[in-house]
Order: structure tokens, then sequence, then C-alpha cells
């Protein structure tokens, strides 16, 4: 019997199509099908995330849940590295003549409905769902964050696709130099996303082939709504992860501080005050861990084992935006206007620093360039001279409406 090529093409079109559906609520292709081993791997970095036994479980302001987890039993510690640790939430860093300070748990508890937070040796987990993993994966690894050095050359090998990812920063140069941590006051924005796409301000580390990333992302896949919310993104030893939703991410100390904190209120592009953030990654000096600083009073939030990472010091800082679509064209970035070297009109980062390899504070930090990938759709000045604002310090204006 002859099969004729109509109907071959029918059956696969019936094959393909009886197990992918298109979802179009959220822009993203879904597989309803998961083999045995993929769904078994799904429901292990679930129960990794969400089966950590929680004292109670509280909600954000904003109606997150998050599990107060026992410290010691958070993912970073399921790490094989971490077998004979002696980590305790009450840690923090300590610099040559820097006096210990008393630990203020209750400064961001006004960020729960408690008032409070979790209870004291216990961190909050935000708790997530099969179908939140499943969402996320459906983008694979090119949805994930990363530095500019690694799509500056276009390799049309590479499945990292450098199309789908521009920036818009500032970034250190020369492979002698060496950091132990960096700072930035970050303007506060609210790009246009899709639900395919993100937009990031950071500030990213690279520490040999690893880095951490800090900032304020709006990333719908990841957060499901387009508010600019907090996060840390760590790459280490050929694994990945936002915030603390695997072994290799950073190990919260704090039962008052929820990662992917929605920031408000946003700037307001020609008002004349900005709102800002004040973030930080520091290494301890004593011990070689990396700290995540917060806020007006450089609050420790969590840090990242030293072991985690292949050398000690950061050889890489950038600062500046990252976007990334699914598809054409690309999202806003900052405030999403090309720029008018205004602090009233373009999103900013100001007076950023660095701790160099023998831990002095550089806060001129004159030895960066500025990279955009994309002039048509993104543009960044770097003003670390800043005649126009002298008391900024290094600032870096950047932002775009993208579209392209």
């Amino acid at each position: 019997m002859e099969v004729k090529g109509p109907m071959i093409w029918m059956f696969l079109m019936c094959c393909i199509f009886g197990n992918i559906i298109i979802n179009h609520n959220n822009d993203f292709v879904e597989a309803k099908s998961l083999s045995k081993v993929e769904d078994l791997e799904i429901e292990k970095r679930l129960r990794t995330i969400n089966n950590k036994p929680a004292v109670k479980i509280i909600k954000s302001i904003d109606g997150e849940r998050y599990g107060c987890v026992d410290f010691f039993k958070q993912p970073g510690f399921d790490h094989p590295s971490m077998k004979n640790h002696k980590y305790h939430y009450k840690m923090r860093p300590i610099w040559k003549g820097m006096r210990e300070r008393k630990t203020n748990n209750t400064v961001f508890g006004y960020l729960w409905e408690n008032g409070v937070g979790c209870p004291i040796g216990t961190v909050p987990i935000q708790r997530v769902t099969k179908d939140d993993l499943l969402r996320f994966d459906s983008f694979g690894d090119n949805h994930k964050p990363r530095g500019s050095w690694n799509t500056t050359t276009y390799d049309p090998i590479s499945p990292l696709h450098p199309d789908q990812h521009h920036y818009a920063v500032a970034r250190t140069f020369g492979p002698d130099k060496r950091f132990n941590g960096a700072t930035m006051e970050l303007c506060i924005t609210a790009p246009a996303v899709k639900p395919t796409q993100f937009s990031a301000s950071r500030l990213h580390i690279q520490i040999g082939s690893d880095f951490i990333q800090t900032g304020f992302t709006v990333n719908p896949a990841l957060y499901k709504d387009s508010q600019p919310r907090t996060y840390v993104f760590t790459n280490s030893g050929g694994k990945s992860c936002y915030n603390s939703d695997c072994d290799v991410g950073m190990i919260l100390v704090r039962q008052d501080f929820p990662l992917g904190l929605a920031l408000k209120p946003v700037s307001v592009r020609g008002a004349k005050k900005s709102e800002y953030g004040i973030f930080g990654l520091i290494k301890d000096e004593i011990n070689g861990n990396w700290w995540l600083q917060f806020g007006d009073a450089a609050e420790e939030i969590g840090f990242w084992p030293s072991s985690r990472f292949p050398q000690s010091s950061g050889n890489l800082v950038e600062w500046g935006g990252e976007v990334y679509s699914a598809s054409l064209p690309s999202p806003e970035m900052g405030y999403g206007y090309f720029l008018a070297h205004d602090m009233v009109y373009d999103a900013y980062i100001k007076r950023i620093s660095v701790l160099d390899g023998f831990n002095n504070i550089d806060r001129r930090v004159e030895y960066t360039e500025k990279y955009v990938d994309n002039t048509h759709g993104y543009q960044v000045i770097d003003d670390y001279k800043n005649s126009k604002y002298p008391k900024a310090g290094h600032i870096i204006f950047f932002g775009g409406p993208g579209n392209i």
C-alpha cells in the first residue's frame, strides 16, 4: 500500500501536536509529556527547594508564600563540599580594622505580613510548584544571565545565541587585575518586557569561568509578574540557579529578607527624585567567602562559601543592563529611552567601587570600558570623570528602547 506525502505530513503533525501545546497566556511552548527520567529530575529539584521541613509558612506583603526553613537545611547545604562545614546563621564577614557589630534581626520586618519574618535560626525559602519549574525550564539555558564577555564574539555554532542577549555596560579590562568585591547604587526602573523576556540591571563579578550577579530584574518567567525584583544568580562548577534554588546558590543568613523582593516605589522618568537600591558583593578577608550586602547599612543577606569557586578573587567586574528575548523584538532596558546624559531622564548606576586584590577600596575605578553589542537598541555612557554630577562618583548611564 502506498502512503501519500500529505498523509505522512498529517501523521507527523498529529504526533507533534499530540505532545506539545502552545500556551498563549504565558507566551511559551510547554511540553505536556515528560520522559520518566525528566519527570524524576523535576521532582528531585522540587524536593530540594520545597520539601525542606518548614517551621512555618509566612507571606510577604505581596502575598508570596515562603517556608521558614532551618538554616542548616536550606538547599546550599546539600552541596558535597558542605559535609564538614562550620557555618552558622550568626556568622558575618570580617575585615581588618572592622569591629564586630551586633546583628539587627528586625531591619526588614516590614516586608512581611506578620511584621517580623521567620523565627531566629530559620531562613525564608520561597515555595515553588512543578509548573513553575516547567515554565522556567521551557526556555532552556539560553534564558539564564551571563556576562557580556561571553557573547562579544558571534559564533554560529554556539548554543548561546548571542543575538538574544544584549548589553549596555561599563566593565573592567586587563587580565592581571584581581577584585575582592564591588558595590553600586542602582536606580530602580520598571522596563516593559514580554513573558518570554527579561530586563536586568545588575552588578556582575567574573571569578574565573564562574560568576555571581546581583541587582534587580523584570522577569515574568522567574517571578510571574512584571515588577522589578531583587535577585542573585550563581554560576559555579557547571551548575547555575537564581537565588537559593539549588546547592550552588547563595546561603541565606537573615530570617527577614526575601530573595525576589519587589522593589517599590520605582523611579519615574523626569521626576526630580530617583529611587535606588544599594548592592554589594564583597569577599570576606579572613575566610574568602563571598557576601551579598543590601541597603544603606550594607546589611549582610547571605554568602557563597569560598569552595564554590575555582579561584580566590574575581578577575573582571561589570555594571549595567542585560536583556534577553526568546523572540524578536528585544525588550526595553532602563527607562526604555535613548540616553540624555541626565540623572532625571536616564537609568544609572552611581558611586561604583571595587575592592582590589589587597582589599583597598577604589571609588574612582578608572580602568573601565563601555560595551554595547547593538547601538540600534541600547546605549551606555561611562562617566568616571563625572564633571556634571561630582557627588555621584563614578556614574554609568544605560538604557534604550530595544526593538532589535
